[in-house]
């Protein structure tokens, strides 16, 4: 999420490394041993520590030398820009004009990373204080090569040659002069100022949005026994006020508790009224201002409306294409969200009577029914996680499935010693395609979210040399004590899952260029991967791979289990995507027309979608719908769209043809993670599937496994 010598077998000396090429199901114990073994030999080693073949990557870099390299950045590609702008443009050439560009992104990836990761990871106060600087420094001097019109216009002046040796240089040009034309630099120097001028005036009001929001520090006071329901541990992390009441704050995690198990149906709904109802009128006229100026922006740079700017990227192309589609999906999910409905009010009216159901008792009667339902004790579940026997199991089906074989390298440098390296090889040919870093427990000052970062993106030089990706796992999983492992709840075993689709993703693309390689991907397509590879988590054949028993790994979870985690996946599942829908509907709508009254049509949208249930009085749309604002403007539908193509692969191509099925991850590898960015994403899609995608697999296994 290969350079000179990478292609070359690894040398006799990794017999110290932990290889990961085993068949069989008593291979994964095997594993768990020898995970614990190589940890202790690399303890032991003493010899200098190496840096990974073919990586341009650096770690352990201390403050200044951070910021000198950042330097050195900036006035290696501002030389490198000057020198293009200069071609005289009837002499522009692939490369004089293109080809020192895509080098120049191919190089400069790993060093800029080299500056920025240690900012998320690094235990040094100042050594990710320069981070920081780095990534600013930087950042300025990209958004001021973004408006160069000198190296536009020389770009420009090779593309309209037409001069396309392949299909992939082709894609890479024109993208380079759409990056350039979105920045207004193929309008006039007025119009252009004034992109400028609108861009600058959306980060400010995001900027203020955002200031609002974290600024505000609303809490309200309820005495126990208007927090019934809620754990002890729950109640004992709360501020008193002086009358001995409980604070609950409106932001944080506080809300979601409270809603999901507070008892008390009054509590509910103040909570709720009140957090909808953050920061009041003040960024609900942010939020009108941002929508007015986002549309400025576009119809300056030639788009209807700020939805089609946005859209116009993506797989969707159109808004009208995701309105077609939200559509699609809310109107096959209406039944069984009638369904579900229908069973939280029935469950609402025999414990608290004919109070009506509003949606504020969501979260708490889905809790009330799974907990009726399902046979599901998570913290049970949990002693059937152990880190290190997920992570062999999450290596032993990549193997399979994808055909890689992983092999841990010792004696390089690192910036922590709990941090490992793996080398990733082709299972038939042993070519090295990549490296990744996984650094995965938590400690003081590191990044608090579990994600995937490229380091070094794939790319092929002018001289034919493939650079070879490397990644970087992140997560936050609580390391073992003495006599206690280290345990993962389901859901982080879910969660990393779908991170080590990101790192299959990166260390398997195989596209030219460094600007289609790696994450760089399509932001529809970029989680499909990551959320295929989550279904490995909910199959019985997969879930008791990577299970056993915290004291015996030799005994995996129970069928029942598995199949209650299956049911568990979809319970109600069309009512939660269904208020989801509502979020992504009303992004598209205030992003695709003029002068919308944002509160009429929250109303409007909540009650429709929402079959019947209204919004709650007085809320601020700007509280309610905030990735509208920052973030996801006109973008909310994403995660839904990449989770149904997602889910089309799997039911296509895996569940019904077994789910270690290496033919179709070897097809899966080869036609839709090798590309990247270089070919259209429904195009790689539609070749892999042998059809368009369909919704049909998405809606049918909600319908299939949900309550």
């Amino acid at each position: 999420m290969d350079s000179q010598g990478n292609r070359e077998k690894m040398s006799k000396q990794k017999r110290d490394r932990n290889l990961l090429a085993f068949t069989g199901a008593t291979a994964i114990a095997v594993l768990a041993v020898n995970f614990a073994i190589a940890a202790f030999n690399a303890h032991k080693k003493k010899q200098k520590k190496k840096d990974l073949q073919g990586s341009n990557v650096r770690v352990n870099l201390s403050a200044s030398e951070i910021l000198k390299l950042a330097d050195r950045i900036i006035a290696k590609s501002k030389q490198v820009h000057d020198a293009v702008a200069s071609v005289p443009f009837d002499k522009v050439t692939y490369l004089n004009v293109i080809s020192p560009l895509a080098e120049l992104e191919a190089e400069q990836f790993p060093q800029v990373q080299s500056c920025v990761f240690p900012r998320l990871v690094s235990s040094l106060d100042d050594v990710r204080k320069a981070s920081t600087e780095a990534e600013r420094r930087i950042d300025a001097h990209v958004l001021s090569c973004s408006k160069r019109e000198d190296v536009y216009r020389a770009v420009k002046a090779y593309a309209s040659k037409r001069e396309w040796t392949s299909p992939e240089v082709k894609r890479y040009i024109q993208s380079l002069v759409r990056d350039f034309e979105r920045n207004g630099l193929n309008l006039t120097v007025t119009k252009r100022e004034e992109v400028q001028r609108l861009r600058a005036q959306i980060d400010e009001l995001s900027l203020r949005y955002v200031r609002n929001l974290s600024d505000d520090n609303t809490f309200l006071l309820f005495n126990e026994a208007e927090l019934v329901g809620l754990p002890p541990e729950f109640l004992k992390s709360l501020d008193k006020a002086e009358n001995g009441k409980f604070k609950v704050m409106l932001k944080g995690h506080h809300v979601p508790v409270v809603l999901e198990l507070c008892k008390v149906g009054r509590t509910r709904r103040l909570v709720a009224e009140a957090h909808g109802k953050r920061c009041g009128d003040i960024n609900l006229s942010v939020l009108e201002c941002l929508v007015e100026t986002r549309h400025k922006l576009a119809r300056l740079l030639g788009y209807l409306n700020y939805a089609d700017y946005a859209v116009d990227l993506r797989m969707a192309k159109t808004s009208s294409k995701v309105f077609e589609f939200l559509e699609e999906i809310s109107a096959s999910l209406t039944d069984l969200a009638t369904k579900e409905l229908m069973m939280l009010k029935d469950l609402k009216k025999k414990e608290e009577g004919e109070l009506p159901f509003g949606v504020e008792d969501l979260l708490y009667y889905i809790k009330r029914i799974e907990e009726q339902q399902f046979d599901l004790d998570l913290g049970a579940v949990k002693q059937y996680f152990p880190v290190n026997l997920v992570l062999s199991g999450v290596f032993k089906i990549s193997q399979d499935l994808f055909g890689l074989r992983f092999e841990e390298v010792v004696d390089v440098e690192v910036w922590h010693s709990d941090v490992r390296v793996f080398s990733v090889f082709d299972l038939s040919s042993s070519e090295l395609l990549g490296y990744f870093y996984l650094d995965i427990y938590k400690r003081e000052g590191k990044y608090g979210h579990t994600c995937v970062v490229s380091l070094q993106n794939g790319a092929i030089s002018s001289t034919g040399v493939r650079q070879i990706p490397v990644a970087l796992l992140i997560s936050q999983i609580q390391k073992d004590v003495v006599g206690l492992p280290s345990l993962l709840r389901f859901s982080e075993v879910v969660n990393f899952f779908h991170e080590f689709g990101h790192v299959v993703q990166h260390v398997c693309n195989r596209a030219s260029f460094a600007k289609f390689s790696g994450l760089r991907v399509d932001p529809d397509f970029v989680e499909i991967p990551g959320q295929l590879l989550e279904n490995w988590c909910y199959e019985s054949f997969s879930l008791k791979l990577i299970s056993g028993f915290h004291q015996d790994i030799t005994k995996p979870i129970k069928d029942e289990v598995c199949k209650s985690l299956k049911r568990w996946r979809y319970a109600f599942s069309a009512l939660k995507l269904k208020q989801e829908i509502l979020y992504c509907i009303f992004d598209q709508i205030i992003h695709s027309a003029d002068n919308v009254d944002i509160v009429e049509l929250s109303k409007h949208l909540h009650s429709k979608v929402m079959l019947g249930l209204p919004m709650l009085e007085g809320t601020n749309p700007a509280s309610c719908f905030p990735r509208s604002a920052i973030g996801f403007e006109a973008a909310c539908y994403s995660h839904i769209w990449s989770e149904v193509f997602a889910a089309d692969i799997f039911a296509s191509k895996f569940r019904d043809d077994g789910i270690l099925n290496q033919y179709a991850g070897m097809q899966f590898r080869n036609k839709v993670l090798a590309p990247g960015s270089s070919k259209d994403p429904i195009e790689i899609l539609s070749d892999f599937l042998g059809r368009e995608p369909s919704i049909q697999a998405f809606v049918n296994s909600r319908s299939e496994y949900g309550l």
